[in-house]
Order: C-alpha cells, then sequence, then structure tokens
C-alpha cells in the first residue's frame, strides 16, 4: 500500500462559521494540529485470508452517547461493542505506570451479537430479498436495556438488547430423609411398594405417569416430590436479544435509509420513491409522507437515494436524489409532502457536462449537523456542505479523490462509479469524514479558516507523509476547498485499488475518534 496523505489542523467553531458562540476557545483550539492514531481493529484478517461476503461490514452506528456501537453485515447479524470504562483497567498489572493517554479515547470491547434478518423470497414478485444489513440506528435506551432499529432492503425491525440475570436450580425443597423409596414418582412404571395412593384397593398396580381425573393428592401433599427452587447466580448474566416488532409490507422498492425523530416515537423509511412515517409502538400500519412516482414510469426522472430527520425540529426532514439535490420538507405544511419547503442544488458549469455529470451528481448520504442548520452530502466525487439558510448553492465543496476523474470510464466500465458512500460528522460539527477506495478515508475540517485535509489508510498500521494543501477561499457560495490533490497513487495510477474501498464509517458523538469499516474489518482511530 502506497503513502497516504496527511495535513492536520483543528477548529472548534461550527460549520458555516456562523455566530460568535465559542469565539475565543474556538480560535485557540484552531492552532492545534490533530494527529490521527489507530485505537483498535475488530476481525482483521490474516495475509492471504478469503473474505467471506456475508462477513463483510454494511453499517456502522454509535449510539446518542458514544457508549455503545454497533455494526450491521451482509450476512443479516447486528454486533454490539461496548466502550469500556476507566475503572475496567483498574485489573492491569502496570496500571501505576500506564500512561494517561491510553484510557483518555474511547475503547470498545465486543458485546454481543444476534442474528437480525433472514434471506427472504417474494414469491408475488419472484424477487429474492437479501438479508444485508442496510442501515442501522439507535434509539432512546428505557429501563437499561437497549433499542435499536435495522433494516435490510425491505424489512425493518425494532430490537431490545437487555442483561439478564442467570438462574440457576440452587436446591430441592424437600428433606432427603423424609423422602420415600427413591424420590422420584414418575420415573417408573411398575410400583412395588405399598402406596395406596397410587393404587386400587391397596393391591401393586401400574403408577401413573400422568394425572388423570381419577387421581387424586393423600392429605398434606406428596412426600416424595421434590420441587427445585430457582436463584439467581451471584454477578451472572447474560444478554438477550429481542425483537419487540417488525415494520414490513410498506416499501415496493428498496429501503436505503432510515432515520429517528427527535420526538423519540416515530421515525421514518425512504426508499427510491417514497418516505414513510412510523410510529415505534405501531408496526401494522405507516403514513406515507413523500412520494415522487410519477403516473407513469417513464416520465421517470429521478429518485430518492437518502433521508435524514432534523436533530431538533421533529417536524422538518431532509432527502437527497440521484439529481444531486437536497430538499427541505415542514410535517405541518400538509399531510403529503410531495412540495419542498427549500431546494438545494448546485448550478451546473456551461460547458462542463459530459456523460458521466448525472451519474457522479447522484448523492449517497445526506447529514444534518448537530446545530441544525447546516446539511452535509456525498456525491461520487465530493462531500458538499449546505446552510439552511441559503439555497443558492453549496457554502463549502470538498474534493474527495478528483485524481479519479481522468478515470471515470474506467469506473463505469468496472461498475465503481455506483458505490455509494457514507459521510459523518464530528460531535462540535468543526470535521467532516468520508471513505475512499485502497480503504483509504479523508478527514476535512469545515470550521471557518481550516485548511484541514487528512488522508488514512484504514489499517492496523497506517502510514502517513505530509503534504500541502492550498488555502482555503471566502466562504461564499459555490466556494471549493481542495483537500490536498495529492494523489496515494503512482502518476499511472496502476496501484490505485477499486476492489478495496471503504464505504461505511461513523463519528463518535463527542470524541474525536472514528469507526471505518473495511471489508470485514472495524478499524477505530482517534486524535
Amino acid at each position: 500500500m502506497n503513502d497516504s496523505e496527511s495535513t492536520t489542523s483543528s477548529g472548534r467553531e461550527g460549520c458555516g462559521g456562523g455566530g460568535g458562540e465559542g469565539e475565543g476557545e474556538g480560535s485557540i483550539q484552531q492552532q492545534q494540529h490533530l494527529e490521527w492514531k489507530f485505537s483498535q481493529v475488530f476481525g482483521e484478517r490474516a495475509a492471504g485470508e478469503d473474505v467471506l461476503e456475508v462477513d463483510i461490514i454494511s453499517a456502522i452506528e454509535f449510539d446518542k452517547n458514544g457508549d455503545h456501537l454497533a455494526t450491521g453485515d451482509r450476512g443479516g447479524r447486528v454486533v454490539l461493542f461496548e466502550k469500556i470504562d476507566a475503572s475496567d483497567h483498574e485489573d492491569r498489572k502496570d496500571q501505576e505506570k500506564m500512561d494517561c493517554r491510553s484510557i483518555r479515547h474511547p475503547e470498545y470491547r465486543y458485546k454481543t451479537e444476534f442474528q437480525s434478518h433472514e434471506p427472504e423470497f417474494d414469491y408475488l414478485k419472484s424477487l429474492e430479498i437479501e438479508e444485508k444489513i442496510k442501515k442501522i440506528r439507535w434509539c432512546q435506551t428505557a429501563n437499561g436495556a437497549d433499542f435499536l432499529l435495522s433494516t435490510n432492503d425491505k424489512t425493518i425491525k425494532f430490537w431490545k438488547v437487555q442483561e439478564k440475570k442467570v438462574k440457576k436450580i440452587s436446591e430441592m425443597n424437600v428433606d432427603p430423609s423424609k423422602t420415600v423409596g427413591n424420590g422420584s414418582m414418575a420415573c417408573s412404571s411398575t410400583s412395588t411398594s405399598p402406596k395406596p395412593y397410587l393404587s386400587n384397593g391397596g393391591s401393586p398396580q401400574r403408577s401413573y405417569n400422568y394425572l388423570s381425573n381419577d387421581f387424586s393428592f393423600p392429605p398434606g401433599g406428596v412426600p416424595s416430590l421434590h420441587l427445585p427452587v430457582v436463584v439467581v447466580a451471584n454477578h451472572e448474566t447474560s444478554l438477550v436479544a429481542r425483537c419487540r416488532r417488525v415494520y414490513a409490507h410498506a416499501h415496493d422498492y428498496h429501503i436505503n435509509s432510515i432515520s429517528n425523530n427527535s420526538d423519540g416515537e416515530t421515525f421514518i423509511s425512504a426508499d427510491d420513491l417514497r418516505i414513510n412515517l412510523w410510529n415505534l409502538e405501531v408496526s401494522s400500519q405507516s403514513f406515507n409522507i413523500v412520494d415522487v412516482k410519477p403516473k407513469n414510469m417513464e416520465d421517470l426522472t429521478e429518485v430518492i437515494t437518502s433521508a435524514e430527520f432534523h436533530p431538533t425540529h421533529c417536524n422538518m426532514l431532509a432527502y437527497s436524489s440521484s439529481k444531486g439535490s437536497v430538499r427541505l420538507i415542514d410535517l405541518r405544511q400538509s399531510a403529503l409532502c410531495d412540495t419542498h419547503t427549500k431546494l438545494f442544488e448546485e448550478q451546473e458549469s456551461p460547458g462542463s457536462k459530459s456523460f458521466f455529470t448525472e451519474i457522479i451528481a447522484s448523492i449517497s448520504d445526506v447529514k444534518f449537523v448537530k446545530d441544525g442548520r447546516h446539511i452535509l452530502s456525498r456525491d461520487y466525487m465530493t462531500l458538499k456542505l449546505w446552510d439552511i439558510n441559503m439555497d443558492s448553492g453549496p457554502v463549502a465543496t470538498f474534493e474527495v479523490h478528483e485524481y479519479l476523474r481522468p478515470k471515470l470510464c474506467d469506473l463505469y466500465e468496472n461498475d465503481s462509479i455506483f458505490d455509494k458512500f457514507e459521510c459523518c460528522l464530528s460531535g462540535d460539527g468543526s470535521r467532516i469524514a468520508t471513505g475512499s477506495y485502497s480503504n483509504l478515508f479523508r478527514v476535512f475540517g469545515c470550521a471557518s479558516g481550516s485548511t484541514e485535509a487528512t488522508t488514512l489508510e484504514a489499517s492496523k498500521n497506517p502510514v502517513r507523509r505530509q503534504v500541502q494543501t492550498p488555502p482555503k477561499p471566502a466562504r461564499c457560495t459555490g466556494a471549493v476547498r481542495r483537500g490536498g490533490d495529492a494523489s496515494p497513487i503512482d502518476t499511472n495510477g496502476s496501484a490505485f485499488d477499486f476492489t478495496t474501498k471503504l464505504l461505511h464509517l461513523a463519528w463518535h458523538p463527542t470524541e474525536n475518534a472514528i469507526a471505518c469499516a473495511a471489508a470485514n474489518s472495524l478499524y477505530m482511530y482517534y486524535a
């Protein structure tokens, strides 16, 4: 693997640099340089080891506190990890010599896993439905239990994961010295000892294996009957995952995204042509709130690619399309929100259109910044940052792998041009990240004045080099920020690997920590 590029800087302002909140501290933090370091890896394969298709990770999600991390794979399994507390390090022998930095950043350990989805077959449409997990979303915790939503192409499931105390049989509640015979009444088919309550007339006859209508207990009960006493074992627990609800039969097309509402009661699911609104407590029906299906399918020009609720306003959501536009809708306007409140799209420059223009303009992921004022979108070549108060164009554009533009023909022929890369944001909104090929991911600083553009390889021993990045232009409509165009390949591009791609990643909600998936391996980085 060739060296990857890395330049780092830091900023604590929110995306867009709007407002004076935190300016004093932010200006100081902006001087700092983040150095990304490898933290952990789960499921790393050995050299030359083949990766099974079912083991490839297809979804990653932190919960809102960062205490738990969930991954889904193409085999329909959900794997949960939990954060290791600082107190868990006390059992280390060299605790007194341990560097405090080793436990400052988040570390995780395996918690449990369960089979969320199974392969299905739609007999009406003669269609196979894969078990692959498309999205995972954490819900609000309650009574010490964790709740999450997981979905494949057609069916959404609501899971409850809870620790159950292990119960064991400790003793029998009868004095062994007072038992009669061998202490069992149903283990033998004949009886030789005089038991008048098991026979007729006191003569030895066949004993009853099952209670019948002509069976009666003697006064005071059966002295040889043993009843077990079940007690809770000391400090022994087991994690149990139980499917609480199944939301099915609501989508004719493949589900591409799900998103929880800030009200904690509802969520949306989106496919190519429709967005449905669900109540977590009701799985039998949903409400169609967006429908872009034309009367004649030949008139179809764009499809929905991703959708997400506003982080604080439960009446607002945004969805992206295959034409590179983002629409903001308000549920208070009408029951069916086919008319958007705002439309965000970048105007094409004259003479720049080509055969690949519409393909690479398709947005694969859309995310709200935590403040709710900005929206981040990822198309094939770039990340774009939008201000919801300014729909004339993106406030910033970040080029992810511009060096691939001369190779669009090759990317089209091997279908790589249709890969759907995800994006994520830091909890404070000052940085954004997304993946690329050769198991690379890129981190950009989006605070005002930031020139951060880091490229890192998802590997246990990542190799980086420092490159110069041009200064960021003024923040205005159509502003473009080139995040270091030096490619991690040679001049001919022969070392670039299209088969290894980093599609899925997630940012810790409160720490500078990123979890990213490379095939079946989960890599953790911190700064």
